[in-house]
């Protein structure tokens, strides 16, 4: 073919040619190995183009690739093929072919592979025993060429051989030789081997195994006690059995009586043979029995050896029977004991709980196990005791010094009887559960038991009763009620029985007194008897306590059953009060009862000196009452005496009336229209009762200064402060306070506090210098005047003591400071206040001036009738008639008075006047204001105590009315006496003190003043 390219001027013409033949190099032989990687190469020349390659075997194509070599102008191919059994006489093609051949050209080569068989067995068995024949097959399986089987035993070729051969796989052929051949025991473990080969491929396998011939065991012997030495049941025994010889080895089995025993132990070996041991526990079984040792192997012939033994074993079965199934007690009862066979004879006894019998003994019997058998019987007469006790018969021998035994369970009918474990009395708290438990025991068991309780019958049906166990009772929220005596009858088949059971119903006392109140004299004998009902009565469950405030000496305390007794020898008034009475019997809660003991005696007046004079104005305008306060028991009753003349109650100027409230007797006598020439005079007043009287004379006199103080005492002292304390004297028939005077050595003049309040007996004195000694001193003041000093003008001399030395803590200045708003809060309120205050007092004073222009004479007028019409009363009346304080004062000092003003009552303002009398007339007691509003009490402004300069020289220091001090002038804080709050420590808060203090503030009438006092004070 040719073809023809035209380009631009050029012309290219190009001839195509067909390959030459295929030729395949690498195959010199047509015989080729198994297993062997065979490389060919197919070559192909000329061509145009060059011919294209591909291999096939047996028509099937293996590969398509090639290679070109434009310059030697040939295609080749590489086949690289692994030989296996299957190629065997496989055909080999390589085919060529390009665009112009008429038909692909091939090349073909045949190939024969020789291989070896794939495996080669030995089957049959190898073992035997000595003298059989031994039959095995060996057997190759397909190879090419054939191979050949020979045997070998040791080093011995056996020629008894029979071989066939059969074609195989993959054009092969398969050898199968079987092998015959007679065994000794000499031939024992030598090897069997079985050979495939092939002299042309030079091929050669083997298989070995290794002849195993079997033989009997050669010897046996037992280790065992000597027949003829009789053995202990229940001991241990070793036997061992011994076999030597055999292919292989033996093993041993034991025997008793021809039947396997199972629990020998594991067979082990030694050097020429095997031992197994069987450890046995004598049993009757093992008397006389046979044991016997088998050796056996896979030579199937079986040698033995065997022994017997001798073994004592006690009864090895008991039985007891007895003549009849049902009794009763008081019948009598015959059983009948049986021992089984034991070796040697055993000898039965009988026992029942504690006792011991001797039965009658039957003649002996032959037994099994080659011993013997004992029968024995005994006769007992039974009661309800024996039911469900065991007669126990024993068969012991003394030769074993050991037996067996049985027992018989007795069954007794009797009727309900009950345990003498049953409790006769049960107790029980109140309002729990009663459990009252019932032992009753019967036979046949099936009791039925009835309960009674004060002859009446107790129903099931009630939800307080409970029998959901027969054998006792429950009593749900027992009372007292329910305590005595309960009845229960119990009946059975066999006839009735009935016992008596206490329900003792414990209970949490109560007690009431047996006498409240209890009286008795003074010096004699209380006897203060609480009676307790309580169950149970316990020894010291009664208890005494005082019930007052003072601790007094309790008395003998005794408990006679459920009464306590409290004995009270040399009765005082301190025994007099409440008692409690408290029994606890150990069942909460306890109880108590309170006795009230009232003890008697003869009146006592109370005789302190306010109690000894009364004053009263005796111009004839006003009333005075006398009162007489008696203490004592029984009740008290008043005689009066006026000048020793007992009294006439008919005269419509006197009125007697008493008051009782409990010991205390009041019995008060009111003068109307008091007269000093008729009235002023000692009123006797006499109280008496029963065990004897007391008398006290009461003076009536007129409205006078206060008299002193007594018993001045220091209560407590520290480095700044005095509290000091005094008995007020009688106040003069007005309102009284208190003054203390101080001085100090570096003083230049006495000071003087006002007590606050004014009618207190106890007062602190504080801002004093630490280790400085003081001399103090009291006394009274009242409208009237003042009084001399306490104790005759004594003086109380006090050091106060060092002061304790504080670290310094520094503080933040800031933290005590209130904000600032707050303080510009505070300011703008008080100035206000201060304005209002001011302009208060301005209208008030001209209101009061125009007042007095206008009314003063009226005013005084009806301030004559009113006092006309106030009455006097003891100690702390105010009004008063004329009367003068003898008290002279220095005629060169100027009369001071207290101004009290309604706008000034926060300071005192002394004002000075011309000197037109030589009496001191202190105005009145000191009256602080007090807010009406509690949470306003607290007045930072208020003066405690007045500020009194006790010139060195006697003379008193002028203070002009136009030179007053404003209100606040009078707080001086360097003053070492001042207060700024008047709720001390030393005024307790209590309402009386309130009201007091509030009494205080009230301004003071001009009739409660006397005649000289009386009008506007200027």
């Amino acid at each position: 073919m040719n073809v023809y390219y035209a380009a631009a001027a050029d012309l290219t013409i190009t001839n195509n040619l067909p390959p030459l033949p295929p030729v395949i190099v690498g195959l010199e032989r047509e015989e080729v190995l198994a297993e062997r990687m065979l490389t060919l190469e197919c070559v192909s020349h000329g061509g145009n183009p060059l011919a294209t390659l591909h291999w096939t075997k047996n028509g099937d194509v293996l590969s398509t690739t090639w290679e070109e070599d434009i310059v030697v102008q040939k295609s080749s191919s590489i086949l690289n093929l692994k030989i296996t059994p299957a190629d065997n006489q496989a055909v080999l093609c390589c085919e060529s072919v390009n665009l112009v051949s008429p038909s692909p050209l091939s090349v073909s080569r045949k190939i024969t592979v020789f291989f070896e068989p794939a495996e080669v067995t030995l089957s049959g068995s190898s073992k035997a025993i000595e003298g059989q024949e031994l039959s095995l097959t060996c057997y190759a399986s397909s190879s090419n060429p054939p191979v050949q089987i020979r045997w070998w035993l040791g080093y011995k070729e056996l020629n008894t051989t029979a071989v066939t051969m059969e074609e195989g796989d993959n054009g092969g052929m398969t050898t199968m030789s079987n092998m015959t051949h007679r065994v000794s025991r000499e031939e024992d473990g030598l090897k069997l081997t079985c050979e495939a080969f092939n002299k042309g491929t030079h091929f050669s396998k083997t298989q070995i195994t290794k002849l195993t011939v079997y033989y009997p065991p050669q010897k046996i012997w037992l280790e065992a006690p000597p027949q003829d030495v009789p053995l202990r049941s229940g001991n241990k025994v070793h036997l061992i059995c011994f076999s030597t010889g055999g292919n292989p080895t033996g093993s041993l089995t034991w025997f008793k009586n021809g039947k396997k025993v199972t629990d020998a132990l594991k067979q082990t070996s030694f050097d020429r043979g095997v031992a197994r041991e069987l450890v046995l526990v004598l049993t009757a079984s093992d008397n006389m029995a046979t044991y016997r040792c088998d050796a056996t192997n896979e030579a199937n012939k079986t040698i033995s050896a065997h022994t017997k033994l001798m073994v004592q074993f006690p009864a090895v079965s008991m039985k007891i029977t007895a003549n009849q199934e049902e009794v009763r007690q008081g019948q009598m009862l015959t059983l009948e004991c049986l021992s089984g066979s034991s070796n040697p004879k055993a000898n039965i006894s009988w026992s029942l709980g504690p006792l011991r019998f001797q039965g009658v003994e039957h003649p002996p019997k032959k037994a099994q196990f080659g011993g013997v058998s004992v029968r024995s019987s005994l006769s007992l007469t039974l009661s309800s005791q024996h039911h469900n006790q065991r007669v126990i018969c024993q068969a012991y021998s003394h030769v074993l010094a050991e037996g067996a035994n049985t027992f018989f369970k007795l069954n007794v009918l009797y009727p309900p009887e009950f345990s003498p474990d049953q409790p006769k009395q049960v107790q029980v708290v109140e309002d729990d559960m009663a459990t009252i438990p019932l032992l009753v025991s019967a036979n046949p068991e099936e009791v039925s038991c009835v309960w009674l309780h004060r002859r009446e019958k107790l129903v099931k049906e009630s939800p307080r009763y409970d029998w959901s166990d027969e054998s006792l009772l429950e009593i749900k929220n027992v009372t007292r009620k329910d305590a005595g005596v309960y009845t229960v009858k119990c009946t059975n088949d066999e006839g009735v029985n009935q016992i008596y059971i206490k329900l003792d119903v414990q209970y949490a006392p109560s007690v009431k007194a047996e006498k409240d109140p209890v009286f008795v004299n003074l010096g004699e004998t209380a006897d203060l008897i609480c009676v307790a009902d309580a169950n149970p009565i316990i020894p010291d469950m009664f208890s005494w306590k005082w019930l007052g405030e003072e601790e007094v000496e309790m008395g003998e305390e005794t408990q006679e059953d459920e009464s306590g007794l409290m004995t009270i020898h040399d009765v005082t008034r301190a025994h007099a009060g409440l008692y409690q009475c408290i029994v606890n019997n150990g069942i909460a809660p306890p109880a108590s009862a309170d006795v009230q003991l009232v003890v008697q005696f003869k009146p006592e007046l109370q005789k302190g000196a306010q109690w000894r004079k009364v004053a009263s104005r005796g111009d004839g305008t006003t009333t005075a009452e006398v009162v007489c306060q008696a203490e004592g028991i029984p009740r008290v009753d008043f005689s009066w005496e006026k000048n020793g003349a007992l009294m006439d109650f008919a005269n419509p100027r006197y009125e007697e009336w008493t008051v009782r409230e409990g010991a205390f007797h009041t019995s008060t006598v009111r003068v109307v229209n008091v007269s000093a020439a008729l009235d002023y005079a000692v009123f006797s007043c006499t109280a008496r009762n029963s065990l004897g009287e007391d008398k006290l004379d009461i003076q009536l006199v007129s409205t006078s200064h206060p008299d002193p103080p007594s018993s001045f005492r220091q209560v407590s002292v520290s480095h700044d402060s005095v509290t000091l304390e005094w008995i007020p004297g009688f106040n003069g028939g007005l309102r009284q306070r208190f003054r203390i005077r101080y001085l100090w050595e570096r003083s230049a003049s006495f000071l003087y506090v006002d007590v606050f309040p004014p009618s207190a007996t106890t007062f602190t004195i504080t801002d004093l210098q630490p280790v400085t000694t003081y001399n103090f001193s009291v006394n009274a003041l009242n409208a009237m005047g003042e009084s001399d000093y306490a104790d005759n003008n004594a003086v109380l001399t006090i050091t106060t003591m060092e002061r304790k030395e504080v670290e310094d803590v520094p503080t933040d200045d800031s933290s005590g400071a209130l904000p600032a708003y707050l303080t510009v809060v505070f300011t703008v309120v008080f100035g206000i206040l201060l304005v209002l205050n001011s302009l208060g007092c301005f209208l008030g004073l001209r209101w009061k001036k125009r007042r007095g222009q206008t009314g003063g004479r009226e005013g005084s007028v009806l301030n004559e009738k009113k006092n006309g019409e106030d009455g006097s009363s003891q100690s702390t009346a105010s009004n008063s008639n004329k009367y003068e304080s003898r008290e002279k004062v220095n005629k060169a000092a100027l009369r001071t008075l207290l101004i009290d003003s309604e706008c000034e009552t926060d300071s005192n303002v002394y004002e000075s006047y011309a000197a037109e009398s030589s009496h001191y007339h202190p105005t009145g007691d000191y009256m602080p204001p007090l807010s009406p509003h509690p949470e306003e009490i607290y007045v930072t402004h208020l003066p405690h105590s007045h500020l009194y300069d006790d010139v060195r020289d006697g003379l008193y220091q002028d203070v002009l009315p136009s030179s007053r001090p404003p209100p606040l002038s009078v707080f001086d804080h360097r003053l070492p006496h001042q207060r700024s709050d008047w709720r001390s420590a030393s005024y307790p808060q209590d309402p009386e003190r309130l009201r007091e203090i509030m009494d205080v503030r009230q301004p003071q009438r001009d009739t409660d003043l006397p005649f000289e006092l009386r009008g506007e004070l200027v």
